[in-house]
């Protein structure tokens, strides 16, 4: 299964080439978070969109910025707040000289769309992404408004804080392919941001990132079309299917992960094939996916919450319990 045409042996190293050098650049910026910028590239590979989860100052802004870099695409950042309304995010019509009406288009029209602290905007504010998410357009006074071909949203939350917070509906969660979260770096790590820093290297300055530009719009297409023809036989998509299925039944779950994590984990999987300088899937990259697909698609049973037991680890056991198919 996969893509109608096979990949050839170049194709498959010129593309894990490319991959690898995007992340040797992410690398030099966002220093100690190496799972995470993988995720992130396998994400906008499968077309798919990222919630980023962590403590404020830990880089998921400066990982975005730097992943545009790299690729040299059209960003756009919006900063969610209470008061924001759908029509500051999709766009609105307006009424020109001449009597009649135009769109003005939204932050939403870009390749890299960074939706910053997305739980602070209400339900109302965050259901204006749900359609550019899912349909990769919005819809303005009854007309569509067909978003780039590029367009991927990633998402930022702080988990401690929730003053002043509203809590996404699980509908949007499901259209984040995955979520990745992360914490705060090693000694090592954090002392190499402050040497960087004293280098002249500044976040807010994407000038001083010193990051290379390994492709364009035309070369991530390719990318993209390349990791649909990675190939993935019957008994990996029937090891997706049952994992997936599990969390439906699982006691330590009350809610499970839809079809949509299905496909999800196996657009990653064929993502991480081809960066890994694969044309077909193996079990172990089903496996090293599953958590960030599933972790914000399940709900935990709320006696198992009140003993301190994560999502992370409900999935994990299902990992471990779920036969794989051997490679």
């Amino acid at each position: 299964m996969g893509g109608s045409e096979a990949l050839t042996e170049d194709e498959v190293s010129r593309h894990a080439a490319s991959a690898g050098r995007v992340l040797t650049e992410l690398a030099r910026v966002v220093l100690g978070q190496d799972a995470v910028l993988r995720e992130a590239l396998l994400a906008l590979l499968a077309r798919g969109h990222v919630l980023l989860e962590g403590p404020p100052g830990t880089a998921k802004t400066l990982l975005v910025r730097a992943l545009n870099e790299a690729l040299g695409l059209e960003f756009r950042r919006i900063q969610f707040t209470p008061d924001l309304m759908p029509s500051d995010v999709t766009g609105v019509s307006m009424l020109t000289g001449q009597g009649s009406f135009a769109f003005r288009p939204g932050p939403l029209f870009a390749d890299l769309v960074l939706a910053d602290e997305i739980n602070r905007a209400p339900a109302k504010t965050q259901a204006a992404l749900l359609e550019a998410m899912e349909e990769r357009s919005v819809t303005v006074d009854g007309e569509r408004h067909a978003l780039s071909a590029a367009f991927t949203v990633f998402a930022t939350q702080n988990p401690i804080e929730f003053e002043g917070t509203y809590p996404l509906p699980e509908a949007e969660l499901d259209r984040f392919m995955l979520k990745s979260t992360i914490d705060y770096p090693d000694t090592a790590t954090e002392e190499g941001v402050l040497h960087r820093v004293l280098t002249g290297f500044e976040s807010s300055d994407a000038s001083s990132f010193g990051i290379g530009r390994v492709l364009d719009a035309a070369g991530l297409a390719e990318l993209r079309d390349a990791v649909r023809r990675v190939r993935v036989e019957p008994a990996l998509t029937t090891y997706i299917t049952a994992l997936v299925r599990a969390t439906r039944g699982a006691p330590a779950l009350s809610l499970g992960a839809s079809p949509r994590a299905s496909v999800a984990l196996l657009k990653l999987s064929q993502a991480a094939a081809l960066v890994d300088g694969r044309d077909y899937v193996v079990p172990d990259d089903v496996k090293s996916l599953a958590t960030p697909v599933l972790r914000h698609r399940v709900i935990l049973a709320p006696e198992l919450e009140l003993e301190g037991v994560t999502a992370d680890a409900a999935v994990q056991t299902l990992i471990e319990r779920v036969e794989a198919p051997r490679a």
